[in-house]
């Protein structure tokens, strides 16, 4: 197999028919050895039946279902197992990624380059406040994190084959893809392009808060600069308080009046109460990321499968051991 495209899916029937139409004539083109994964967190919508559908008229498209909703980043490392092809692109379903773009894609993979991923120059169809937790949770992740991730790319890559089994082999469960590809590095490249809204619907994935979770993983996941910044703060705020004391002591020698109060007091305790939640939770993100390391729960599990073997639903069904 020369290409696989992995789609996450979760109640997107109305989009499934105009991807498909897109999307194959395209890979004709490049192709004719391609396969399209779909991968399905169970869905209340007809997004399953509709995907059946296609493949009984077409087996180069091929379906997983899970037992019960991982998310976006687990279905995504769901096709990446599955996927057989020399290249793995990864796409939304909603037409956000333009299927179009997969030609440049390929052109620049076979110039070389192991990892090619889009750029958004635009991002149409996005409110104004995504945009701008988009736009601060890529610097923080720049600033912070250890490993180099553009800013606006999300998860529409292609990835070499090499690429795609040094991430199968990774055990960590967080699923954070764009953190995972700049960990394990080779040769990558941009392609910009300006991204167009939704075909239809709305999305179910990337919501803010979820959203907000990835970025979060992202910072906790490959980085322990959170753990020094609280520690950093907690320098500053003990020298603020020997200067605050020092304040103190040279305007009781002075023979002056205190002007501060019960409001001080308050403001004070209630800032040092903030800082001090602030820096257990984050302690609290890292030691939890340690738990389900430790757990070694399996981060997908397949109910059934189509234009697989009767093996799709064996894997990851080993139940976790506990010690």
């Amino acid at each position: 197999m020369e290409l696989s495209v992995i789609v996450p899916v979760y109640k997107e029937e109305r989009n499934i028919p105009e991807f498909l139409r897109r999307i194959i004539p395209i890979l004709e083109g490049i192709t004719g050895d391609f396969e399209i994964l779909f991968c399905l967190d169970p869905s209340p919508d007809r997004s399953e039946e509709v995907i059946l559908e296609h493949h009984e008229r077409d087996s180069r498209i091929k379906l997983l279902v899970f037992s019960r909703r991982f998310g976006q980043p687990m279905a995504t490392l769901a096709g990446l197992k599955y996927s057989t092809g020399l290249a793995a692109v990864i796409l939304d379903v909603d037409l956000q990624d333009p299927p179009e773009l997969i030609v440049d894609m390929v052109a620049r993979w076979r110039e070389g380059f192991d990892v090619v991923m889009a750029q958004r120059r635009s991002r149409k169809g996005e409110t104004l406040v995504k945009r701008i937790v988009s736009y601060l949770g890529y610097k923080a992740i720049a600033r912070l994190s250890d490993v180099q991730i553009p800013p606006n790319t999300g998860d529409f890559r292609l990835l070499s084959r090499r690429v795609v089994d040094q991430i199968n082999q990774l055990k960590e469960s967080h699923g954070f893809l764009r953190g995972l590809v700049g960990a394990v590095g080779f040769k990558q490249t941009l392609i910009q392009f300006d991204r167009p809204p939704r075909f239809a619907g709305t999305g179910h994935y990337n919501r803010l808060l979820g959203s907000l979770r990835i970025g979060f993983n992202g910072l906790v996941g490959f980085s322990n600069n959170l753990l020094a910044l609280s520690t950093l703060l907690g320098f500053v705020i003990a020298a603020f308080s020997f200067l605050i004391a020092a304040a103190y002591i040279v305007t009781k020698l002075c023979g002056l009046t205190l002007p501060w109060g019960n409001p001080t007091l308050v403001i004070l305790i209630m800032f040092l109460g903030g800082v001090q939640l602030i820096t257990t939770g984050i302690l609290g993100e890292y030691i939890g990321r340690i738990y389900d390391e430790v757990k070694a729960r399996p981060k997908f599990i397949v109910d059934r499968s189509a234009g697989f073997g009767p093996e799709a639903t064996q894997v990851n069904h080993k139940p976790p051991r506990f010690v």
